[in-house]
């Protein structure tokens, strides 16, 4: 009967899972190799020595090929789950008896445990957080400030964790600077276009093994991860549908070879919906009311405020789960709609997230991030910071080296003419 080490606080479903979650974990680290060198360099420099990190993530095998990189840097890693449903078990059971490191996560938890897990994350007194989707920092400024001294800086993973992050420094009541991770190139180009695209798609027919080919999908937002569902939904044969509120992405979606129009219009015709706006309420009662008997609906931003469930609740005479990760809601009029993965994180839910292959390059910005922090937070000001071009520029030349591939550098001919004025036509 395996047992979970000493000194190893930890909640998670079941220990036993651990064999699985390592096996998970290693064929991860198998396709992250630019985290790899970062490890190894960690190992031998030890740039995190005792420093205390409480990490709020999606807890997968790519989340555990970061703990671990920290952790051999010399950090203390305790880790939480940002979404009640993004957790994958066994690999949660395979930190805590193979990596020592706690882990507060369940799949399927509740609100309340959620919220548990967050604070028991916080319980560490982090030096450093790290967030997808700002609830750790956010418990931290209004509920457990006792905590907040301790803190240096954080760093955040998503988009919506951003928004809230930014608005907070706006305010004036962001008590430590946090480097947003999301913003550097090799993350958004990347990891919200391409992981985005293939697991989302991934997540909605695992869900329901329904044939996009042939179907009218409509994508509501077309940022970095809209762009990413836009072409894997169209690669898959579906007749693509955008709604956007900015002007010059629906025009782009438009270039893009895309169907552009309102929502409401949208409604009436589609098959499959998906959101990855990062807001809330965008498919609401005005919509459920003319979509087609059996359509689908699902969200892959990060909280599930974005389609209306609630409005969906009590349009609807019964509901019943018919397969797993899909609600059938029959309205009143005796329509049916199917909502996946109670409007949570579609491709976490029901998939296995992102390939590790893409989250190398993000996870590397954040653990490089984490050190960059450890070295100079005593010189950021307690706002949101851009990850610095050289260490987001480090991490794709590293990529690229991992895949084999060379590209060309500027002559010192090349260089001088770039920097200068004075040679014309």
């Amino acid at each position: 009967m395996p047992t979970i080490p000493a000194q190893v606080n930890c909640d998670i479903k079941n220990l036993d899972l651990a064999d699985l979650g390592k096996k998970r974990i290693d064929w991860a680290n198998q396709s992250m190799n630019v985290l790899q060198i970062i490890r190894k360099e960690f190992i031998k420099k030890q740039p995190l020595k005792d420093v205390r990190i409480s990490a709020c993530l999606h807890v997968t095998a790519e989340t555990a090929n970061l703990a671990i990189c920290l952790r051999d840097g010399g950090a203390d890693v305790a880790l939480c789950a940002s979404n009640p449903l993004s957790t994958q078990d066994d690999v949660a059971a395979s930190l805590v008896r193979d990596y020592s490191i706690p882990v507060f996560a369940i799949k399927g938890e509740d609100n309340e445990t959620y919220y548990q897990h967050i604070l028991a994350a916080i319980d560490h007194r982090p030096q450093i957080t790290m967030d997808d989707g700002a609830d750790l920092v956010n418990v931290l400024h209004s509920k457990r400030q006792d905590v907040l001294d301790y803190v240096i800086g954080g760093t955040e993973e998503t988009t919506t964790g951003l928004l809230r992050l930014r608005a907070m420094a706006r305010e004036g009541v962001l008590r430590y600077p946090i480097i947003a991770v999301n913003d550097a190139d090799t993350k958004h180009m990347f990891d919200n276009r391409y992981g985005t695209g293939q697991s989302t798609i991934d997540g909605i027919i695992r869900a329901t093994n329904f044939l996009l080919a042939g179907s009218k999908f409509v994508i509501a937002g077309y940022g970095w991860c809209g762009r990413g569902l836009a072409s894997r939904a169209r690669g898959a044969g579906a007749e693509v549908i955008v709604t956007e509120i900015d002007p010059t992405k629906a025009l782009e979606a438009v270039m893009d070879g895309f169907r552009v129009m309102s929502m409401p219009e949208a409604a009436r015709i589609g098959d499959v919906f998906c959101t990855v706006t990062g807001n809330k309420n965008v498919l609401t009662k005005e919509h459920f009311e003319v979509m087609k008997n059996g359509a689908i609906i699902a969200n892959s931003g990060h909280f599930n405020v974005e389609i209306d469930i609630p409005s969906l609740e009590k349009m609807s005479s019964s509901k019943r789960t018919t397969r797993q990760f899909v609600e059938e809601y029959s309205l009143k009029d005796g329509r049916k709609i199917n909502l996946l993965g109670e409007g949570r994180l579609i491709n976490l839910a029901s998939a296995e997230g992102h390939p590790p292959s893409v989250m190398d390059m993000s996870f590397a910005d954040q653990a490089l991030s984490v050190e960059f922090i450890v070295k100079n937070a005593s010189q950021l000001e307690k706002t949101v910071h851009k990850v610095p071009e050289e260490l987001d520029k480090r991490v794709a030349r590293l990529k690229l080296e991992s895949m084999g591939i060379k590209i060309d550098r500027l002559t010192p001919e090349q260089e001088e003419y770039q920097a200068g004025w004075s040679e014309g036509t």
